[in-house]
């Protein structure tokens, strides 16, 4: 059978080519939707079946503030990707590792190298760290990471781990939005 001069399959084939193009496009810059592992981010996303919302028009950190979630190619190794927070903007001095607990032995105290080191975010990175510091490879370990590796924000989330539908119309498979949870002190003291 054919519809006008090409046959039935060379249309259908066409429309296939061209509709996976079109989410080809959509993946690339505008919205992806991909599968987060490990427990560098509890309690915001679970350690296994959570599955993010990314928005791409965040890039390149454009548009990014302190607080928000971003997925971003890991910096030692480009063929993975890392879900973090930022947690320090260009310019800002941050503390390198606020988990270091200051131990003491006696009078001495252990651990002294790391605890109360700053370090200036260097213009065009971020400073990164996972929600939950003691199971989190992040800028502490890897130093700050280029905006330039910042694939995008973090919108929302679902578990599907939960059930697909837990009575309320806002929950479908534990569907939640991922705030932005750092308070801007100066903002509110304004």
């Amino acid at each position: 059978m054919t519809v006008g001069t090409l046959p039935i399959w060379s249309k259908t084939f066409s429309y296939a080519i061209r509709s996976l193009c079109f989410l080809h496009i959509i993946h690339m810059y505008a919205y992806e939707f991909t599968e987060t592992r490990g427990e560098s981010m509890l309690p915001t996303l679970s350690a296994t079946n959570d599955y993010v919302h990314v928005l791409k028009n965040f890039q390149n950190g454009r548009g990014i503030k302190m607080g928000d979630c971003i997925v971003a190619l890991k910096p030692t190794d480009p063929n993975h990707r890392i879900c973090k927070r930022v947690t320090g903007m260009p310019g800002d001095l941050v503390l390198v590792d606020p988990s270091t607990i200051v131990n003491y032995v006696g009078d001495v105290l252990v651990d002294e190298e790391r605890f109360g080191t700053y370090i200036k975010v260097p213009e065009g990175h971020v400073w990164v760290t996972g929600d939950n510091l003691s199971h989190s490879l992040d800028s502490r370990t890897y130093n700050a990471l280029p905006m330039g590796l910042i694939m995008g924000k973090i919108v929302a989330a679902n578990n599907f781990d939960k059930p697909f539908w837990d009575g309320s119309i806002r929950n479908i498979w534990g569907f939640k939005w991922i705030n932005n949870t750092f308070l801007d002190v100066q903002a509110k003291s304004n």
